[in-house]
């Protein structure tokens, strides 16, 4: 199998946010244009044809309040006297950051289509800076078609997987177009330097002048619904390519979707889908032809398809092996834990294996709290009792949230510590 592919692997595209949860905090509603604290700047928000012909709209969402957030974007266009909206839900923003977004019609008939103002709401939540700095130096540079490279370096002191960097790209007078690095960076190490490369659409090269907003993240996933069965199917992706028009067949058990790669290089795609059986068994074609990919699945239970997207390609994309049906509710606590827990009752486990499950739940937000201090492993901590209430979860004399809801008052409590 190609190396490129193989280096595609399995991986949680919900590194913050789970799909099957979303953060416990309360919506706060905010107009878009009646409050400054979180707003979608106007003369950063348009819309375009790009290389392909397909309608996109660009935007940045700023973020001015004291506290993180996970904003949700509501995107309508008029086409003739019908108008199209798309919600974006986008990856957690912290206080005083700003993160673009990029989103595109395909299904727009008309030449003269009329961008709305955009609408947001958006969720308080715990965020935590991304530690990827710009290198602001002789290696940024701007190419006389239009595309940057440049270098990226992680200043914190972990590992930092899948990141990814985005820009505005603007033109003399006015902003052009939303843009990311083209490389699928599978990791970057404490103060490890990589490059990368960003290139703006072929439609509008020749405008560019230069790029601002850098804004580095660790996830980035679009949520798709596509009707199976008399049911909707939800699923994400990632890529550096756009997918739209998702639907089932007849029998619920080959998905396509229609997807676009304006840029001039090699990209990735990796789709998200929840286990109908668990047992599903893939095959992937582009325009009927088959492909190379790559069938695994994650800490959380979830199929992932991975794949290389060809050079400013376009073309329809079926991926069957589907089992019939809706999937069933995915547990809130990931099955690989509650064997991990009896495991730790039965004295099976340390305390410090069975606490490493338990601090996957507070990673991926399964379980939040406030404020957690930073420590050590060596410094983890869990009473003998507490073997009690995880007895009684796993025998299934208390629920999922029943097991969440003590955990995470312990936690806050500093009875279990990290």
């Amino acid at each position: 199998m190609d190396s490129k592919i193989s280096s595609i692997r399995s991986r949680v595209l919900a590194s913050k946010i789970p799909l099957f949860l979303g953060l416990l905090v309360a919506i706060l509603l905010v107009p878009q244009l009646a409050f400054a604290d979180v707003y979608v700047p106007l003369h950063e928000y348009l819309g375009y044809f790009d290389s392909n012909g397909i309608y996109t709209v660009v935007g940045n969402v700023k973020n001015t309040n004291d506290f993180g957030i996970v904003p949700t974007i509501t995107v309508s266009v008029i086409d003739d006297s019908k108008t199209i909206s798309k919600i974006i839900n986008h990856v957690p923003l912290g206080p005083g950051k700003e993160i673009p977004f990029k989103i595109k019609f395909p299904e727009l008939l008309s030449n003269t289509p009329v961008l709305v103002n955009p609408e947001i709401i958006f969720q308080k939540a715990i965020t935590h800076d991304i530690p990827i700095e710009i290198l602001y130096d002789k290696t940024l540079v701007k190419h006389s078609d239009g595309h940057i490279t440049g270098r990226i370096q992680n200043t914190g002191d972990q590992t930092i997987f899948y990141p990814k960097i985005y820009a505005v790209v603007h033109g003399y007078e006015n902003v052009l177009d939303i843009t990311q690095n083209i490389e699928y960076i599978e990791k970057i190490e404490p103060g490890e330097i990589l490059a990368f490369s960003m290139y703006p659409d072929p439609a509008i090269t020749e405008d560019v002048f230069y790029y601002s907003c850098f804004a580095p993240v660790d996830t980035t996933v679009i949520p798709v619904t596509a009707k199976k069965n008399d049911g909707d199917f939800d699923f994400r992706y990632d890529s550096g390519a756009w997918y739209s028009a998702a639907k089932f067949d007849e029998t619920g058990t080959i998905l396509s979707i229609k997807g676009y790669n304006s840029y001039p290089l090699e990209t990735y795609a990796n789709f998200e889908f929840p286990p109908i059986s668990g047992n599903e068994k893939f095959s992937v074609t582009l325009n009927d032809e088959p492909i190379e990919f790559i069938q695994s699945i994650d800490e959380m239970g979830f199929w992932h398809v991975a794949f290389q997207v060809g050079p400013t390609s376009q073309g329809t994309l079926k991926i069957s092996g589907f089992d019939k049906g809706l999937p069933p509710e995915m547990p809130k606590i990931p099955q690989w834990i509650k064997t991990n827990a009896n495991w730790w009752i039965t004295n099976q486990i340390s305390d410090s294996e069975f606490l490493e499950g338990l601090d996957f739940l507070f990673e991926k937000q399964i379980v939040s709290v406030p404020e957690r201090d930073v420590i050590n492993e060596s410094q983890w901590n869990i009473p003998s009792w507490v073997k009690n209430p995880t007895g009684w979860w796993y025998e299934e004399k208390i629920s999922d949230d029943d097991y969440l809801n003590i955990i995470e008052n312990l936690v806050k409590r500093k009875i279990i510590v990290i």
